[in-house]
């Protein structure tokens, strides 16, 4: 060992040639290798003397100069050319030395073949031919070495001889290991060469590549046991080696090399005519490692491309380095960088080589180049995108959709293989969202995840039935399983993008292009134009995103619509087209969109351009004339212009089209021919030859001389030349005349919303088996071609923009084309499989779409998933459940958990899903139904339903066919409100036993499952609170009012709820509130007794425990709480429910009196209810709480608000309606005055902040003219609700209840007026006292005339009957002690005082009349020394006026009796003035004549009695007045008397009247009124007043000339007289009567009448002859001639004659005598 140290000198190249060379010379055959071994005695002889002086950059070796290198290079040449192993192996040896420690450095070019640096790497690949499996290693340990150098760049050719030789290595070697090996370094070469072109740099990391997963394909039976570990540790040896000797050496800089300097090297085995325009390196030009990279990328692509020959069909080499190509581009692919994004070159030749190769090799039934060509697509996909939407577009349908849709006869491996491509492209979210976003949202592109989703579904429901198909059961099983997978990866991914976006993570988004994200799009030379929107739209508002997707995809779905029409009904399709403005309305438009739109059917197309409507030809004639046939053979052009539609199958469609080619054609070629006519001829004749030529129906076949002779003079009679036609006619039998080649077949539209879910059929018709297959596009070489062709038109320029979008709206899109599809399909799924795997993967898609749908608003899909998954429970027949459907309902908890706030009106069913759960559990303990508690006790269900059944005593005892198990095992529908609607049949005991089995799965869900449901309510925001409640009390009502099986689950399950969510904050607390407080009332006032009771009695748990919460001033929410209590006391027809609630209310405020705040008003309601009851011991109960809380606990009612006062008041009122209990009424009355006397006393405690300067208070709302009072002190309101009550007790018909309100309601006025001011004791006045009053007058004694009005009538009469005398003699007495008592404030309501009095005086009973009286008497006697002028007048205007305004309604009645005929009495009124020309007022008057008559006497009885009443106050008040009165006041006595006197004259002159009572008072055996009595009194009065004023006031007589009326009134008395005793009615006598000188003798009657006006005529005549005698001697000439009568006339006594007699002796007699 130490002398080979010492070998090769001290230069670091020496230390490694050294050894090397003497190990060569020591191996070789001296005799046949003599050259060899002087050539490395030479060198070793050399490196002795040499040292590392020198740094020539030409030299290959580090430190020798450049001859020395060459010198001591050549023997290592030499050695590895001599094809002799032991030789070779130690050269390899040192070759892999100097390249591995860096002693070798510069370029490798071929284009330098001097280069010793080259021939060594040159000898070195070439040596790899020998066969040995020891010199293959080795060879290959020295070309990695040589590649992986950072000192060496290998170039172009160099590097693609390099490659050739590994590919060699593993195609030609017999050793597995070795072929491994071989592969391993290829790709470790790929990517070395790879990671310097994306660094642009020779010092870069490498990664290592995994030698097991280059097998994932191929190559596994090459695996020898440890190959794999063998090859790993081979190539990890070489690159650690060459790592750690380029940390010591500064590598040699790598010069740049100027664009275009490339080489153009070629590799020697892409023959085959393969050449690829555009494909040479010097396209893009760039540094010298890009240039050979770019041209392995190339040479790489070109070799996966090489087909094998027709020769040798079946060549297997060639297959295996196609495959090794395609797996190395994986490699490059998998480790490409931004480069490939961002350089042009390097994008364009993954479009140019690496697309046209996966193009080319789909064609290939090799599953292993599918598998790889899927595995290169999806780092395309997952990598690239963003630069290849086009090639995408192309190759997703040609590799993924093809086999996806392929359900009948797929190969297993090639669509596993695609099932397993969609997974992973499906755990991509960002990806499957740029592929919606850019090509179903884009109306150029397929729809590549509609077709995704529909391909997964028609794999997951397996070949439709009656189909057949070369799969295996569990081959079928297998595809289903893992489509399903996918469509759940694909909704989890959506949802997983939704949660990052909502988050606001979108760094997660963005980052799936590490260096180039994929919004950084490309931007072309040409592109200066496009819209920074399009390059970047996440610089856009989200808003715009949303608003341009929706447009497009609108667009889109609307572009497809039209053309699907226009397939079916051409003309249809058109003018929808035309009508959504997707195309123009010109016929050139049209034209257009036939020739350019793709997915048109071309047979269609062809039939509408021949249709013979006008605008149909117009568009044909503008589509014709779009060709451009300028310098074209005309076989040419008919090529060309059949390419894109087929000709209709009638010959005048084809006559159309053909005329209209051939005058187009000669308008482009006029020297063509002749006439168009020609041109249209042979246009048929070609068409005809084309048919002939290629349709295998035609035996015999048209010849070219055929063809010549039948187109014999059609140039205008002209032949045209044979020659020309023999050209033509060659043209088509060797070409056919045939359309383009589509891409892609037209896609069927699929049909993606559904209103209805019917069950599990309707989810299977949510697809429809229409859609077509898409053929098997790779088969066809022309269908490649027409690719190849679009790839070369696109090359080099974006033809569309990607578009990347981080809007949230997108996925509503995204949700409604693939939710039908992925319900259906996990719906079948879960139905049809009991795999545990498969049922768990379609719960999880569920879970996933519930999550979407509910976040994004989505009802319909939200509720379709979530119904789906509560019926695949099967809760509602549980002897069908089996472990998934246990499944289902975790999910559906966990759903609940999860997504509570999105769930909204799906809550429902989740909530029903957990009542059911309960109810089976409850089942399976054997405990009794809730029905048992909620009815009567029941005999038979006490007998049939054991009192503890757990499950084993339901297992012993299943034949007893418990009713409640029985129609649970029966089952029944899903949307039944209870598990047993079906009653009859019975059920076996196999059933009842899988029911108890079914019953131990449920063991898996416990309490705490179901519980953390309703736990975690607390955690649901705002609204879903709202909607859970909701949902919540709808569950509950159903299972509530089931018929058969009511139950309280949900209904304990709200009160859970709200004391979860008591602690809200208010707003949200309200609305559940308004939610629950609804289905409260609903149940509460339900025809079940016992389901409304256990509801009253939950709702009055609920409140105690709002009750313990504090409520500060003014908030409503305890009233609010308890407004369910008020409603059902209101509407329910149970007296069970009231009584229970009045017992709930009476406990809840008793027990927390001091938190009841805002509820007073609702307690004060529900016990007001309770007071109107019809139930005794209702109102007793009530009236008891309601005592103790006035007595005990008053100040807590006003504590926080003053207005509950009002309600208590109220409350109390109503108590004091009751006719149960008089002392109920009467101890309400006491406790309306206890709660004045604490209004007095300031006992309301109110804020101070709620006072305000007025208040508006409507105080009685039965009021007609309802009075309002404002004032300025905010308790004194309070009084008004108090007062008016009491007053409204006026009109109770229980006369101790009137007396005692009147007496409670002035004794407060009374010990409280003081308290208050001038405004309200007018409201009082008005409010209260005055409509007290009209209790007191009869409603038949109102006025009648509308414009009468007095201070009575001011209200509406209360209901009740008048006052009898007592109660109005009590009111009367308590007003004048209230007026006594505060004269000096309430004087202004004198006026209604009066009226008050005047209206008693005016009553037609005699009681209430004489208390008006003594009344006013005791008012004129208390304060008639306060009383002004004015109030005087006030008194005697209201006398007047009640006077004077009852005749006209008395005249009214007298009227009716004109119209009775009273037998004996003429009708004759020529005396009688009528006085009112009114018919009668009421029709009930007109029934019967004699009881109207009765009416009329009656009515006039009270109407004398009532004036004569007036007359004796009016006559007292002046007695004891005297001195009061002024001259006004007495003017108005004056009147009063003189208009009374006067009405009563009136009345007695209607004689025929008179007569008619008299007749009908005797057949009634009545009295008759007293008319005379009334005139005699009336008179007898007037005349004493003015008597007594001449008296006792003779200045005032003077002052208003007293003596002429007296002397006036004394000679109508005499008048009156006088008028008695004539015989004749007549007043007045006739001018031309003659005088009677005979007079008959008066009748009785007429005596009676003149016997009853005796003594006012002698007291007329007595005041007469009391004149002084200068007044009689002035007056004297007025009345004489009635004296001179009065001697005359007859009289009934002596009297008259006597004063008479006296009169002419002492006073006219001494006139005479004088």
């Amino acid at each position: 060992m130490s002398s080979s140290q010492t070998l090769g000198g001290i230069s670091r190249c020496g230390r490694v040639l050294g050894p090397s060379l003497d190990k060569i010379v020591k191996n070789a055959a001296w005799r046949k290798h003599s050259n060899l071994v002087a050539a490395c005695k030479s060198a070793l002889d050399k490196l002795e003397t040499l040292s590392d002086s020198f740094s020539d950059p030409n030299s290959p070796l580090s430190g020798l100069c450049l001859s020395d290198s060459e010198f001591v290079l050549q023997p290592l040449l030499l050695a590895i050319g001599s094809a002799y192993a032991k030789v070779v192996e130690p050269a390899l040896e040192c070759a892999f030395k100097l390249f591995s420690l860096g002693l070798i450095h510069g370029e490798i070019d071929s284009a330098k073949p001097q280069n010793m640096a080259f021939k060594l790497v040159e000898a070195v690949y070439k040596s790899g031919g020998l066969g040995e499996e020891a010199i293959e290693l080795g060879v290959l340990r020295v070309l990695l070495s040589a590649v992986r150098s950072p000192c060496v760049l290998i170039r172009g050719d160099c590097l693609v001889s390099i490659v050739r030789a590994c590919y060699n290595v593993y195609l030609g070697g017999q050793n597995g290991t070795n072929q491994i090996c071989a592969k391993s370094v290829l790709a470790q070469i790929m990517v070395i060469v790879f990671t310097r072109v994306e660094e642009d740099s020779m010092d870069v990391v490498i990664k290592r590549v995994s030698v097991h997963e280059l097998l994932e394909f191929t190559d596994k039976n090459l695996n020898e046991g440890s190959s794999i570990y063998f090859c790993q540790n081979f190539v990890n040896e070489i690159i650690d080696t060459s790592e750690g000797s380029s940390k010591q050496l500064t590598p040699s800089p790598v010069h740049k090399l100027q664009n275009g300097n490339g080489s153009a090297g070629k590799v020697e085995d892409l023959g085959h005519g393969d050449s690829i325009e555009g494909a040479e390196s010097g396209d893009g030009g760039g540094s010298k490692i890009r240039d050979d990279g770019f041209l392995l990328f190339r040479n790489l692509c070109k070799l996966s491309m090489k087909f094998s020959s027709q020769e040798h069909p079946d060549d297997q080499i060639l297959l295996r380095g196609k495959i090794l190509s395609l797996e190395l581009l994986k490699v490059v692919m998998e480790n490409g960088g931004s480069i490939w994004r961002s350089n042009e070159r390097f994008l364009n030749s993954i479009k140019q080589f690496l697309c046209l190769s996966l193009l080319k090799n789909s064609a290939l039934s090799v599953m292993a180049i599918f598998q790889l060509q899927c595995s290169i697509f999806m780092i395309l996909l997952s990598k690239f995108r963003s630069g290849l939407k086009a090639e995408i577009g192309i190759f997703f349908p040609m590799l993924v959709l093809r086999v996806l849709e392929n359900v009948l006869q797929p190969s297993f491996v090639q669509k596993m293989t695609v099932l397993n491509l969609l997974e992973k492209i499906s755990q991509d979210s960002q990806i499957i969202i740029d592929i919606f976003v850019n090509y179903d949202c884009d109306v150029d592109s397929p729809n590549i995840f509609e077709r995704i989703v529909n391909g997964l579904l028609k794999t997951a429901l397996g070949p439709p039935s009656g189909s057949t198909t070369t799969l295996s059961p569990a081959q079928d099983i297998t595809f289903r399983h893992e489509s399903v997978k996918c469509l759940v990866c694909i909704i989890k991914s959506m949802g997983t993008w939704m949660d990052q976006l909502r988050l606001g993570d979108l760094d997660l988004v963005k980052g799936h292009e590490s260096d180039s994200s994929t919004e950084n799009h490309l931007t072309q030379p040409g592109e200066e134009g496009t819209s920074d929107y399009e390059l970047h739209p996440e610089g856009n508002s989200e808003s715009s995103d949303a608003a341009t997707l929706e447009q497009r995809r609108a667009y889109k779905i609307e572009m497809q619509k039209g053309i699907s029409l226009f397939n079916r009904k051409p003309s249809k399709g058109i003018e929808f087209l035309i009508s959504t403005k997707k195309i123009g309305s010109s016929p050139e438009e049209v034209a257009s969109f036939l020739k350019k739109t793709s997915g048109l059917n071309e047979t269609v197309i062809g039939d509408y351009l021949g249709e013979r409507e006008e605008f149909s030809l117009k568009v044909m004639h503008a589509y014709v004339d779009s060709f451009n046939f300028i310098g074209m053979d005309f076989g040419e052009a008919i090529r060309f212009f059949l390419r894109g539609f087929r000709l209709p199958g009638e010959a005048q469609k084809i006559d159309r089209i053909m005329e209209k080619f051939a005058e187009r054609y000669c308008k482009c070629n006029p020297s063509s021919f002749t006439s168009a006519d020609t041109a249209y001829v042979l246009a048929y004749s070609v068409i005809l030859l084309n048919t002939d030529a290629h349709n295998n129906m035609v035996k015999e076949k048209m010849t070219k001389a055929d063809f010549i002779r039948n187109n014999r003079g059609i140039d205008d009679g002209k032949d045209l030349p044979e020659e020309y036609l023999g050209t033509l006619y060659d043209q088509i039998v060797k070409n056919e005349i045939k359309m383009n080649a589509e891409p892609s077949a037209p896609q069927s539209k699929q049909a993606n919303s559904i209103n209805k879910l019917l069950g599990l059929d309707g989810i299977l018709n949510l697809v429809t088996w229409k859609q077509t297959e898409e053929k098997a596009l790779g088969a066809n070489g022309l269908l490649i071609r027409h690719i190849q062709e679009q790839f070369k038109a696109k090359s080099g320029k974006s033809e569309s923009v990607y578009h990347a979008v981080t809007d949230i709206a997108i996925l509503r899109f995204m949700v409604e084309v693939c939710w039908g599809p992925m319900l259906a399909a996990f719906s079948v799924t879960l139905d049809q499989s009991d795999d545990r795997l498969a049922t768990s993967q379609c719960l999880q898609g569920f879970r996933h779409a519930v999550h979407i749908t509910a976040v994004m608003g989505m009802q319909t899909q939200r509720d379709a998933f979530v119904t789906s998954m509560a019926k695949f429970t099967y809760l509602h027949c549980a002897a069908d459940m089996k472990q998934k459907n246990v499944d289902a309902v975790k999910a559906i908890i966990t759903i609940a958990i999860e997504d509570g706030n999105y769930l909204e009106e799906a809550w429902e069913h989740i909530l029903t899903c957990l009542s059911r759960i309960e109810h089976l559990q409850l089942l399976g303990e054997g405990a009794p139904p809730d029905a048992s508690f909620l009815t009567v006790s029941n005999v038979e269900t006490d007998e049939k339903v054991p009192k503890a059944m757990g499950f084993p005593s339901l297992k012993k005892k299943g034949t007893l066919q418990n009713p409640a198990v029985m129609a649970v095992v029966r089952g029944g529908s899903y949307d039944s409100t209870s598990s047993g609607v079906n009653t009859s049949g019975l059920v076996s005991p196999v059933q009842i036993n899988n029911f108890i089995s079914n019953l131990n799965l449920l063991d898996q869900i416990g309490n705490f499952e179901l519980n953390h449901v309703f736990a975690h309510s607390q955690r649901l925001n705002s609204e879903a609170i709202v909607a859970f409640v909701k949902a919540l009390s709808k569950v509950a009502m159903s299972e509530l009012q089931s018929p058969t099986d009511p139950r309280v689950f949900s209904l304990t399950k709200i009160v859970e709820i709200a004391h979860y969510n008591m602690n809200r904050i208010r707003l949200v607390w309200s609305r559940i509130w308004n939610v629950l407080s609804d289905f409260f009332v609903s149940v509460g006032l339900s025809e079940n007794l016992s389901v409304a009771i256990f509801v009253m009695d939950s709702l009055r748990q609920l409140a105690m425990k709002f009750l313990e919460r504090e409520e500060l001033a003014n908030y409503n929410f305890q009233n609010e709480f308890l407004r369910p209590f008020v409603i059902v006391m209101q509407k329910s027809s149970s007296a069970e429910i009231r009584e229970l609630i009045v017992r709930c209310i009476s406990q809840m405020v008793l027990s927390r009196v001091s938190n009841v705040k805002s509820g007073w008003k609702s307690v004060f309601m529900i016990f007001t209810a309770a007071a109107a009851d019809e139930r005794k011991n209702i109102v007793l109960l009530a009236f008891e709480t309601m005592e103790k809380i006035v007595r005990e606990y008053f100040p807590y009612i006003t504590e926080t608000e003053t207005l509950t006062f009002t309600d208590c008041v109220k409350c109390l009122i109503t108590f004091t309606t009751s006719r149960f209990n008089s002392d109920v009424s009467l101890n309400a009355i006491a406790f309306l005055r206890f709660c004045a006397v604490k209004l007095a006393e300031g006992g309301l405690v109110y804020n101070e902040k709620s006072k305000v300067d007025g208040f508006n208070l409507v105080v009685n709302e039965d009021a007609s003219d309802v009075q309002t009072v404002t004032e300025k002190d905010d308790s004194t309101s309070y009084w008004l609700p108090l007062l008016t009550g009491l007053a409204k007790l006026a009109s109770d018909p229980r006369s101790a209840i009137r007396k005692s309100s009147l007496e409670v309601l002035f004794n407060i006025l009374k010990d409280h007026g003081h308290l208050f001011s001038h405004t309200f004791w007018t409201g009082v006045f008005s409010t209260v006292i005055f409509p007290l009053f009209d209790c007191a007058f009869d409603k038949r004694e109102t006025p009648m005339k509308d414009d009468e009005y007095s201070p009575v009538s001011r209200s509406s009469q209360h209901e009740g009957s008048t006052w009898d005398s007592e109660t109005s003699a009590v009111a009367a007495e308590c007003l004048l002690d209230l007026f006594d008592s505060f004269f000096d404030v309430v004087r202004p309501h004198l006026p209604g005082v009066i009226s008050i009095l005047t209206g008693l005086i005016r009553s037609p009973i005699q009681g209430p009349a004489s208390t008006g009286v003594a009344a006013l008497m005791r008012l004129t006697s208390d304060l008639g020394g306060k009383f002004s002028e004015d109030d005087w007048r006030e008194i005697f205007l209201a006398l007047k006026e009640a006077a004077t305004s009852a005749v006209p309604g008395l005249m009214k009645v007298l009227r009716t009796m004109d119209n009775i005929d009273v037998p004996g009495v003429s009708q004759s009124y020529n005396d009688v003035e009528m006085s009112s020309d009114h018919g009668l007022t009421n029709d009930d008057l007109e029934d019967d004549n004699l009881q109207m008559a009765a009416y009329v006497v009656s009515r006039m009885k009270s109407h004398i009695a009532m004036q004569l009443l007036i007359i004796q106050v009016v006559t007292d008040l002046h007695t004891m007045h005297l001195q009061s009165l002024s001259v006004a006041n007495t003017s108005i006595l004056l009147e009063l008397f003189s208009s009374i006197a006067s009405h009563a004259h009136q009345l007695n002159s209607e004689t025929i009247l008179q007569k008619k009572l008299q007749k009908v008072c005797a057949i009634l055996e009545l009295s008759a009124p007293p008319m005379v009595h009334f005139e005699n009194e009336s008179y007898q009065s007037y005349l004493n007043f003015l008597q007594n004023l001449l008296v006792d006031s003779p200045l005032l007589c003077n002052e208003i000339n007293i003596e002429a009326q007296l002397v006036a009134v004394c000679e109508k008395i005499l008048q009156i007289y006088l008028n008695c005793t004539r015989t004749y009615s007549s007043q007045q006598k006739p001018v031309n009567q003659p005088v009677v000188h005979w007079i008959l003798p008066l009748g009785s009657a007429k005596k009676e009448e003149l016997a009853a006006r005796t003594a006012l005529v002698v007291t007329a005549l007595q005041v007469l002859s009391g004149l002084e005698k200068d007044s009689f001697k002035r007056y004297i000439s007025q009345f004489f001639p009635s004296l001179v009568d009065l001697v005359k006339c007859e009289h009934s006594s002596g009297e008259v004659q006597r004063v008479l007699s006296n009169m002419f002796q002492s006073c006219i007699g001494p006139i005479i005598m004088q």
